[in-house]
């Protein structure tokens, strides 16, 4: 599996949360503080940013109990900064 196809993968997920509401790259990549150009060479494979396959190889090491919890800690940490 290519790093391109996690992105795509995630991004399917996050619309699906979002009870099918389509979103754009634009407002991806502003959720994730990068810009639209960056975020659409990391869906379609011409950049890799490592961090990001470390993280993927590190969640997947998880059970996923753990990777809720995570994931849960992630987001408290995000909404108290």
């Amino acid at each position: 599996m290519e790093l391109s196809d996690l992105f795509n993968i995630l991004h399917n997920a996050v619309e699906a949360q979002s009870n099918g509401k389509k979103i754009t790259q634009k407002e991806m990549a502003s959720l994730l503080g990068v810009s639209m150009r960056t975020y659409q060479d990391w869906r379609l494979g011409n950049a890799k940013p490592q961090a990001a396959k470390a993280v993927m190889q590190m969640l997947g090491r998880l059970e996923d109990d753990d990777i809720i919890r995570v994931v849960r800690k992630i987001n408290r940490m995000e909404e108290a900064s």
